[in-house]
């Protein structure tokens, strides 16, 4: 079993910054990719960005240029630096931990953009 466990959302204004982290236990052994994904009102979750344990990452065209996802193995850590925030990236993020043949997920954080 892996617990996740997401932190740092929270209200911002347009072009401002948020970073959010999420902290793992548990089989971490299993683990091979951490990520996140967020779910806006009325639309299905989606994948934001993703990191392997070697650290190749993958973003969503969307946030491309603007969110770097980043770990640290030994911390167990995984963090999302969101900058120049739009209205459009409010919405719940979940972190994402993916072991052979089960998804664990956190309970989420709010990040909400203002206009």
């Amino acid at each position: 079993q892996v617990q996740l466990v997401e932190s740092g959302g929270g209200l911002v204004q347009a072009g401002g910054s948020l970073r959010l982290s999420c902290a793992a236990s548990g089989s971490m052994f299993s683990i091979n990719v951490m990520g996140w994904y967020r779910q806006a009102p009325g639309k299905q979750r989606a994948l934001v960005a993703a990191i392997t344990t070697g650290g190749s990452t993958n973003y969503a065209d969307s946030v491309k240029g603007r969110f770097t996802i980043s770990r640290d193995n030994a911390k167990n850590t995984v963090y999302l630096q969101m900058n120049s925030l739009k209205a459009e990236d409010t919405a719940v993020y979940f972190c994402n931990a993916v072991a052979p043949s089960v998804n664990y997920w956190g309970k989420g954080t709010q990040v909400t953009v203002s206009s």
